[in-house]
């Protein structure tokens, strides 16, 4: 019965879905609703599998300087695997969450340097945290409540003198002395210089005219100066001046007046006061925090030295015996039973007859996808519908409790997404980019687009025949509607085998299509489109002034030239070219842009000819979507007949010769 009794402070187990890992939570408040049901304030701590790449490479480094710090033994890569399902992210944010849907406890720790990580791949249930997680900001940071132990935060204590022997540290550069005990005053002389400290402390908080609004009477006058502030400043005053009273007095009482002493109390105001006691509700006692958000004028200092001489006001008290009251009203623990109810994602329940309970649609032969057992006494569906992927009751539990795999797999990031709430139909932008060669990223390398070489996949005959026989389980149009999706070629293949006659007489015939070669295909492409890597330029012709208020034509990402200017006469729309000495207003000068080499296109480019355009102008709209939609197909081009070629008289050939006229 203890195993079901959660208290307030429990690190718990929360099920929200059936086919998600449990969410996991510290209980804080536990409430009794309208209805009679008990509802928990819970605390949320997030998993690696919650937070963004970026923040998971952050946690990667900070999970390395933490193992260089504390010099940790060295571990195995399942070892580090499992050990970031161990791994949890604290954050400030609270849910409401239904007692019943807690499944169990765990075991939530700080970690220390003195901590051994493989110790908590031992312990079931165990977990720990070492970074903050906002997850408004989507940030990562240190927790600030961190147990400073180890060499870096512990003083090193020198030997003890042996006897007779002298210590020759220089003491003032080592310390401040503050008080001598064994000065000439008696104690009943300095209990008398207390009680004059204290009186100049009065008169001189009805001298100050912002001290006498906040203590209007005397009363209140004298109690601050009571307060530990005017003490410690006669005790000052009297090591200053070698514990001469005269000398003490006059210091108290100088010429301008008497010297008043003011702690953080006095100096706050009433509004600062009641901000102050909002924040610490909030955030409790995270100095940084309260600073941040509430009191930013305010120096950490001040804050801190605030919250230890407000502990000792009247206000403080009475706050805590309004809590302790309210706590009491409170449920302190609750019982929860065990929950026994069958998960949805079983394909068969112990017992029942094979094809019950979700089980029609997974094949047999599959093995886990964790372990790779084949035997398990229940089994459960995971990841994806299309994979028809399953784990065995080990697995299943691992996942539930910790997020993940006990083996690294290509299929976990695939149940991931599957096991999400609510069907995904496509990629996110960060997946699409995290998995494109050509994203310019700060964290990867601009040449990787460059580095990589072609490769061709040549599939097996096994392969091209499990696509005919298990169409039904492939749906290759589905598929080729979603090519991000995976495809389980395994699960495939093995009910290929089931499906293939036993005994073939016979092998399978596929039909072989030849292939020509790389180098033929693009040899003949070089003949029918030859290259023109460098084409003459028109004559530079001068630049009128009024260029400079038209709007210049943009330049493509890579640089190049457009289809007008390919053979080196600039052409307008209408396929007719300009004269020399003439120049368009949308033209202008564009310098060449540099392209970095992960930018830089393939060196094989092909150019179209002036012939290659004016039979582009023949093709109707249809015959041109047709061509670009099956390239591999050649296009028949209708030619218009000839017109009629019309006699023109013969002009006279023009000169480069002036021509003269005579009178």
């Amino acid at each position: 019965m203890a195993a079901n009794m959660y208290r307030v402070g429990d690190y718990v187990y929360f099920e929200n879905s059936s086919s998600n890992p449990y969410l996991i939570r510290r209980i804080e408040e536990l409430n009794k609703t309208a209805n009679g049901n008990v509802e928990a304030k819970v605390v949320c701590l997030f998993r690696r599998r919650d937070i963004s790449g970026n923040l998971n490479t952050l946690a990667d480094s900070n999970a390395r300087e933490f193992e260089e710090e504390s010099k940790q033994p060295v571990l195995s890569e399942q070892q580090k695997h499992q050990l970031k399902h161990r791994e949890l992210f604290l954050s400030r944010q609270f849910e409401s969450l239904p007692a019943t849907h807690i499944r169990g406890k765990c075991n939530v720790t700080l970690l220390n340097e003195t901590d051994i990580l493989a110790g908590y791949l031992e312990k079931e249930d165990c977990f720990f945290y070492s970074l903050v997680f906002d997850p408004v900001q989507k940030t990562l940071l240190a927790d600030q409540g961190e147990i400073r132990v180890g060499s870096k935060y512990q003083a090193e204590i020198p030997d003890k003198l042996a006897d007779g022997e002298s210590d020759n540290r220089i003491h003032e550069k080592l310390e401040t002395k503050v008080w001598d005990p064994n000065n000439q005053l008696k104690d009943p002389q300095i209990d008398q210089f207390l009680v004059v400290a204290r009186a100049v402390g009065t008169f001189a908080r009805a001298l100050d005219c912002s001290s006498s609004i906040r203590q209007p009477s005397l009363h209140m006058s004298a109690a601050a100066a009571s307060r530990d502030i005017t003490l410690f400043h006669a005790m000052d005053t009297l090591q200053k001046n070698n514990y001469d009273l005269a000398k003490a007095m006059s210091t108290l009482v100088p010429q301008g007046g008497p010297v008043l002493c003011r702690d953080e109390m006095e100096e706050w105001s009433a509004s600062e006061a009641m901000l102050f006691e909002e924040a610490l509700e909030k955030y409790g006692k995270d100095f940084n925090d309260i600073r941040q958000d509430f009191l930013p004028w305010k120096s950490l200092a001040s804050v801190v030295q605030f919250y230890y001489m407000w502990k000792t006001t009247d206000r403080y008290i009475q706050q805590k015996r309004l809590k302790a009251a309210e706590a009491d009203s409170k449920l302190k623990q609750v019982y929860i039973p065990t929950y026994t109810k069958p998960n949805p994602n079983q394909i068969m329940v112990p017992g029942s007859k094979p094809g019950m309970n979700g089980a029609a649609g997974f094949q047999k032969g599959l093995s886990c996808e964790s372990c790779h057992t084949t035997q398990s006494p229940q089994w459960y569906a995971w990841g994806p519908p299309n994979m028809q992927c399953r784990l065995c009751a080990s697995c299943w539990i691992y996942w539930k409790k910790y997020g993940g795999l006990k083996t690294p797999t290509q299929l976990e990031g695939a149940g991931r997404g599957g096991s999400e709430s609510g069907p995904r139909g496509h990629m996110t932008r960060q997946e699409v980019q995290g998995m494109s060669p050509f994203t310019r990223n700060e964290g990867r390398a601009k040449l990787l687009a460059k580095n990589r070489q072609t490769f061709i996949l040549q599939t097996t005959k096994l392969t091209r025949i499990a696509r005919r026989v298990c169409e039904d389980i492939l749906q290759p149009r589905r598929a080729a509607r979603r090519p991000y999706a995976s495809i389980n070629a395994n699960a495939v293949k093995a009910e290929c085998m089931i499906r293939l006659p036993k005994a073939t007489k016979t092998p399978l015939k596929s039909k072989v299509v030849p292939r020509q070669s790389l180098a033929t295909i693009v040899k003949d492409l070089a003949i029918s489109a030859p290259l023109k890597l460098k084409a003459s330029r028109g004559p530079p012709t001068p630049i009128n002034r009024n260029q400079a208020s038209q709007p210049r034509v943009g330049q493509n990402l890579l640089g190049k030239r457009g289809f007008d200017s390919a053979s080196g006469v600039p052409y307008p729309a209408n396929g007719r070219p300009y004269t020399s000495g003439m120049r368009t207003t949308s033209q202008s000068v564009i310098k060449r842009q540099k392209v970095s080499q992960g930018e830089a296109p393939n060196p094989v480019v092909f150019v179209a000819t002036k012939d290659t355009r004016a039979l582009r102008k023949h093709l109707t709209q249809s015959e041109m979507r047709r061509a670009a939609r099956k390239p591999h197909l050649l296009v028949r081009i209708k030619l218009p007949p000839p017109p009629r070629s019309l006699a023109m008289p013969l002009l006279p050939s023009s000169t480069s010769e002036p021509i003269v006229l005579e009178d």
